[in-house]
């Protein structure tokens, strides 16, 4: 009887960052090259904050907001996260946006964009065979934990603290993220571009799922600002992604595909 494969050595952390914890789990590679390459993902966290942090007087996304730098005179991860941030505006017709309350804000897309960034630098270290890197409830997974066995994502049901509405399997997929905006953690923070005001919709909670959480992060806020009906049917026109949508009266909406992605 053949023995069975040795699991791959697993390397985690944990790190507070952008108001909440980054968690990283690691599977193969050497773990010494993994430590070096997560002690980079971290800083690149931390910088990210330092430039994009709305709460922060002195980052650059502040300065410019104040007129006092150009995109031209700020680190180059500005002009790239506000020329994705404009592409998720024009995919979702104005449902996703920088403005917020007027204001520049590029925060709906930074925390997606960072976590899948340093996902990514991870996965390229020698002999890594998966990653997942959590930013707050929102997951970028990219290969797998052990051979034969996926990753797997337990999303929160809303109405039930504590209980799951789902499991997002990564099965057959090498990259697959997991994005969710609601009022269950944060209240009413989801703004409708169209007033400037917070979101009037009969949604507790949107989660998207795709195969980068860049883009997933912005399609789960832009579906929740949308509402249960055109933000479902929105989700289901995007190619390789799936929406779980939980109303207030608790009804559960999924678009046609999610089921291939549960388990």
């Amino acid at each position: 009887m053949a023995e069975p494969a040795e699991a791959p050595a697993a390397v985690r952390h944990a790190e507070e960052v952008m108001g909440t914890v980054f968690s990283f789990d690691v599977r193969g590679g050497e773990p010494a090259a993994v430590r070096e390459a997560l002690a980079e993902a971290v800083a690149g966290l931390h910088r990210a904050d330092a430039v994009f942090s709305t709460y922060r007087e002195d980052s650059e996304v502040s300065r410019l907001a104040r007129g006092e730098l150009t995109v031209a005179g700020c680190a180059p991860e500005v002009a790239e996260v506000l020329d994705l941030a404009a592409e998720a505006e024009r995919v979702s017709e104005g449902w996703f946006s920088t403005r917020y309350r007027g204001s520049l804000d590029p925060t709906g897309i930074v925390k997606g964009w960072a976590a899948e960034r340093a996902a990514r630098l991870l996965a390229g270290v020698a002999g890594v065979r998966g990653v997942s890197v959590n930013g707050g409830g929102d997951v970028q997974l990219l290969g797998t934990p052990e051979a034969q066995r996926p990753w797997r994502v337990g999303v929160a049901d809303p109405l039930r603290p504590g209980g799951l509405a789902a499991v997002i399997s990564s099965a057959g997929v090498a990259e697959l993220s997991v994005a969710t905006s609601g009022t269950a953690e944060r209240g009413a923070h989801i703004v409708d571009p169209r007033t400037g005001k917070s979101a009037v919709t009969d949604l507790v909670s949107v989660t998207v799922v795709g195969p980068r959480l860049t883009w997933a992060d912005c399609w789960a806020t832009a579906a929740f600002a949308m509402g249960s009906r055109a933000g479902l049917a929105w989700l289901e026109s995007l190619p390789e992604v799936e929406g779980l949508l939980i109303t207030a009266g608790d009804e559960v909406r999924c678009t046609g595909g999610l089921a291939a992605r549960l388990g």
